[in-house]
């Protein structure tokens, strides 16, 4: 064989333009550090539960299969987040697969997905992997909604799929109610609500209009209650529209290990619903504690992160690392998050830990 035969059978020239123009999702390594860039519960189970799922994970056949179906998680799910029996639910490997279903379900040629910007990442991503277009609608200065600005876009892209996260994320905040059903109800293509941080709200959630609209889907996740390890998504919505992605839904995405401990956890909410409370409780220390750092700009939070604006992220992101601290940088991914960094909201002690660098970085 040729040596330029032989060229011409690489990635190079194999794989599409638009993927190779893509940068790998990054996660940073966080091993000796305090890992507040994730937005992860910071608590672990507790012992008894640890015990409990020792014991019902042995009794997992490894050698089968797991349930297609799905059947028994869903039960746990629809029973813990009060899904009405007149929903279905479609079950992800984590809720990014349950994002590239729905969005690989709507990639008829030419359709664009719109999201609001800045925003959770993996809309845009999953646009361009599933070669649809993408239209992005830039928030206020604030991160406030420009509702103006969006239903110009939805007239004039007429978008397929629409993605609102709800908490938002880089953000935390919660855009009005009625502004996002005002927008579902001008959408001519499906408008997926993701509520990923939806246990930090303070009990705002859109699931109750599920099913009062034709064009409206909810998708959950239950990493961010305790169970990031699980990957274990979620999207609620009509009959109609779950059989349509579960054509898209690879067989057996959910493991029997993470079926079995989803059940068996699930059914002991009370322990998670204490650490929120915890959560909740240390989100309103760093709020204030962040409020008399000279310097800071505090973006509100409904979710269990809180979004920054320093005089020099970059430097700030930097000294907070060389102090023991990891939390996530958004400086040049957007310019309305210029100087930002997004604070996980952790322990008291790892909450105390960040402060003190975070001052001392200041100076």
């Amino acid at each position: 064989m040729s040596a330029p035969a032989a060229r011409g059978k690489g990635p190079e020239n194999l794989v599409r333009d638009d993927v190779r123009a893509l940068t790998a999702y990054h996660v940073a390594p966080a091993e000796g550090l305090v890992k507040l860039d994730a937005m992860e519960n910071p608590y672990g189970l507790p012992p008894e539960l640890r015990e409990a799922m020792a014991k019902r994970l042995a009794q997992v056949d490894v050698n089968r299969y797991p349930d297609p179906t799905g059947a028994r998680v869903k039960a746990s799910l629809r029973e813990a987040m009060a899904i009405p029996d007149s929903l279905e639910i479609l079950l992800g490997n984590g809720s990014d697969e349950v994002l590239q279903i729905v969005t690989l379900a709507l990639a008829k040629p030419g359709a664009a997905v719109l999201s609001l910007e800045p925003s959770f990442v993996m809309y845009r991503l999953a646009a361009l992997w599933a070669g649809m277009r993408y239209v992005g609608v830039p928030l206020r200065g604030d991160f406030t909604l420009d509702e103006d600005a969006v239903m110009k876009a939805i007239a004039a892209e007429a978008p397929a799929l629409t993605w609102i996260a709800y908490p938002n994320n880089p953000t935390g905040n919660l855009f009005p109610r009625e502004a996002v059903l005002r927008v579902v109800a001008a959408s001519p293509g499906l408008v997926a609500v993701d509520e990923a941080y939806y246990a930090f709200s303070g009990g705002k959630s859109l699931l109750g209009e599920v099913g009062r609209h034709p064009n409206l889907i909810l998708v959950r996740t239950v990493s961010k209650l305790g169970l990031a390890g699980l990957r274990l998504g979620l999207a609620v919505g009509t009959r109609e529209w779950i059989r349509e992605f579960e054509k898209l839904r690879m067989p057996y995405n959910v493991s029997s290990l993470d079926a079995a401990a989803a059940e068996l956890l699930l059914g002991h909410r009370e322990a998670f619903a204490r650490q929120t409370a915890a959560i909740l409780a240390e989100r309103g220390r760093l709020e204030r504690d962040l409020d008399a750092i000279p310097g800071v700009e505090r973006f509100a939070s409904a979710a269990n992160f809180i979004l920054v604006r320093l005089p020099d992220g970059p430097g700030a992101f930097e000294a907070l690392r060389q102090r023991g601290i990891l939390v996530r940088t958004f400086h040049g991914s957007h310019p309305l998050l210029a100087n930002c960094l997004r604070l996980t909201v952790g322990t008291p002690d790892e909450n105390t830990r960040m402060l003190e660098a975070l001052a001392a970085a200041l100076g």
